[in-house]
């Protein structure tokens, strides 16, 4: 299973077919306390790129990205309840979506953990 990471701070971490979706430590950092999650609909259809959820929280709201393209499987629904799971756990527990990958080859546009963490350096 390996982890991918987009410049706009989002994760994905494939397996087959299928993926799961969060965003990064660095950006729950940044947008702060949680207090409201807005998740896709299982079974929409996502493009890399689009918008594919929000997050929201004392300071800001971010819009969380689809760093592939993919059809909606799952929701984390727990964070409806809790949505400081983001903060708690992001790249575990805090996950946003799973996905059906349509172009499993994007997952090769994107960085992986050694490339992210020298981004975040950078910034």
């Amino acid at each position: 299973m390996t982890t991918r990471y987009t410049k706009d701070h989002e994760w994905i971490r494939a397996e087959g077919g299928s993926a799961v979706v969060g965003i990064t430590d660095y950006a729950q950092t940044q947008l702060g306390d949680v207090v409201f999650v807005e998740l896709p609909t299982v079974g929409k259809s996502l493009k890399k790129g689009g918008e594919a959820a929000v997050v929201e929280s004392v300071k800001a709201a971010g819009e969380v990205y689809a760093p592939v393209s993919g059809e909606v499987t799952a929701v984390n629904t727990a964070l409806s309840d809790d949505p400081a799971g983001v903060n708690r756990a992001p790249e575990s527990d805090g996950w946003l979506m799973k996905l059906k990958l349509t172009n499993p080859a994007e997952l090769e546009t994107l960085m992986d953990e050694p490339a992210y963490k020298a981004f975040v350096a950078s910034l």
